[in-house]
């Protein structure tokens, strides 16, 4: 569900879950540079992109296709990859760094609607069960493998050089090649595929503890 089919149904709800969710796409971006200077590079750092200020992150494409498809992003966070030490450790970390802050925002959110007393309240539920989804949404989502989604510099950790930089020189391309398949649906079953998993995982994680 996007924003806008929230804002029709539940103006109250969109009002609260405006803010939050706008942030859960900043999380992403932040996660990349906060990990990256684990690693060492201080790139988004000395760019003033480790910062929780909204217009230093957001994208106006990606705003609206969250606002009405429910997914978005914001503007990548820069990152020097040759500056990473253990740099193909490092290269997978940075990359799934926005994806797993997504996940666990999700996961806080879906553990909360564990108690009764949150439950109980209609508005909570509402907020809590939105942020969730949307999360696991942008989670699934920026792991398709196809540049310059996470997915794609997750799996161009694992494979020869040769072979990344012909992977690399597909990302100008990249995002129209997104946008077409998002508006002909084909991505959609993979978005759903790659939920469903997280969701296994999250449900696998709350039966262990």
């Amino acid at each position: 569900m996007g924003l806008l089919s929230l804002l029709l149904h539940n103006p109250v709800a969109f009002i609260i879950l405006a803010f939050p969710l706008l942030y859960s796409v900043i999380a992403h971006e932040l996660a990349h540079g906060v990990v990256a200077g684990w690693f060492g590079d201080t790139t988004a750092k000395d760019a003033g992109r480790l910062s929780l200020n909204p217009f230093n992150h957001l994208d106006p494409m990606g705003t609206l296709m969250l606002f009405v498809a429910g997914f978005g992003w914001a503007k990548p966070v820069p990152v020097n990859y040759y500056a990473l030490k253990n740099s193909r450790a490092a290269f997978v970390a940075v990359s799934l760094a926005g994806c797993l802050t997504n996940i666990l925002i999700a996961t806080v959110a879906l553990f909360l609607l564990q108690f009764p007393s949150i439950l109980g309240n209609q508005a909570a539920v509402t907020i809590l069960s939105v942020v969730a989804r949307i999360n696991i949404i942008l989670g699934a989502f920026n792991l398709i493998p196809i540049p310059p989604l996470d997915g794609s510099k997750v799996l161009m950790g694992f494979l020869p050089p040769d072979i990344q930089r012909s992977f690399a020189a597909f990302e100008p391309y990249g995002f129209f090649v997104i946008i077409i398949l998002l508006f002909t649906g084909f991505l959609y079953p993979i978005i759903d595929f790659i939920q469903n998993i997280i969701y296994r995982l999250i449900a696998l994680l709350f039966g262990i503890f």
